[in-house]
């Protein structure tokens, strides 16, 4: 069985819940206490053993490219003033894996940016993460947990997270086959079902292990009636032939491309961070006895 050494990550999206920020920043870029999204992302990858990454970028997207670079001038700058632990820093975020990049030139949905993906992960599994979802878990990177569980079946993973009943509504669900501790047979997908017709709580939380076969399904999969193709109607398609399965990971997992949920994500992750976790206790205290 091939290892899974490559991920693509689609960052072409607009990010239009956050303008005006997002009209000049990228969403993925912005900062969760003092470091980009999407570096906490390129990170779970890295320690889940991936070597080569696909970032997929839209328009106005040139600072993601720049921050996966090397900073000659910055670290020159950084020199000079004898900061070498920031010179370490600013380095190792450009040697952590091998950076590639692809422009999606229309906003044809998930399923066609992952297609563009085809020339570089060539016949081999791969990982996908969606840039929106952080998942917080120090001792095995959610990543790394799907890709186990590929190791183990051979088959497409879909990772997923129960989600309460009234939260399930916002996203894709799983509608559940065979049963397996966190293993879920796909027997199909409902994409932001009624409450009232909940085939499960079983939410998609934008990460993948696919198999290469995904893109001959892609390319043959008809867009929806808003002109996009959706990854998981090829991931159904999957399903109903040789088969995937959801695996239900283990992690704190934020929503940040919700407002309330980037908050959450800087509140926790600025608790763990040494440096400023004393502060921000006292200013949190002092705030929740003002409600």
């Amino acid at each position: 069985m091939q290892k899974v050494t490559k991920v693509v990550i689609p960052a072409a999206g607009f990010g239009t819940r956050f303008l005006p920020a997002t009209k000049s920043l990228p969403k993925e870029m912005f900062p969760i206490v003092d470091t980009p999204t999407l570096q906490y992302v390129v990170e779970e990858a890295v320690k889940s053993g991936i070597t080569d990454v696909l970032i997929i970028l839209g328009k106005n997207k040139k600072c993601i490219e720049d921050h996966f670079d090397y900073a000659v001038e910055l670290e020159n700058l950084l020199a000079k003033a004898g900061k070498n632990a920031e010179i370490k820093v600013v380095r190792e975020i450009a040697d952590m894996a091998n950076f590639h990049y692809i422009r999606q030139k229309e906003m044809k949905g998930s399923g066609h940016a992952i297609l563009l993906a085809k020339a570089f992960v060539g016949n081999e599994p791969f990982g996908v993460i969606y840039g929106d979802d952080v998942v917080y878990n120090p001792n095995s990177p959610a990543l790394s947990q799907l890709i186990k569980a590929y190791e183990t079946t051979g088959k497409t993973i879909v990772g997923c997270q129960n989600v309460p009943r009234e939260e399930a509504v916002k996203y894709g669900i799983v509608q559940p086959g065979a049963i397996k501790g966190r293993y879920t047979e796909i027997k199909g997908f409902v994409e932001k079902p009624p409450i009232d017709k909940l085939p499960s709580t079983l939410a998609s939380m934008g990460r993948y292990v696919l198999t290469p076969d995904i893109f001959d399904i892609l390319e043959n999969t008809p867009p929806s009636p808003s002109g996009e193709i959706y990854l998981t109607d090829a991931i159904l398609t999957l399903a109903n032939t040789s088969g995937a399965y959801a695996y239900d990971f283990e992690g704190k997992r934020y929503d940040v491309g919700d407002k309330v949920g980037y908050i959450e994500a800087s509140i926790e992750y600025g608790l763990r961070d040494d440096t400023i976790n004393a502060k921000l206790k006292d200013y949190l205290k002092k705030i929740v006895s003002t409600f």
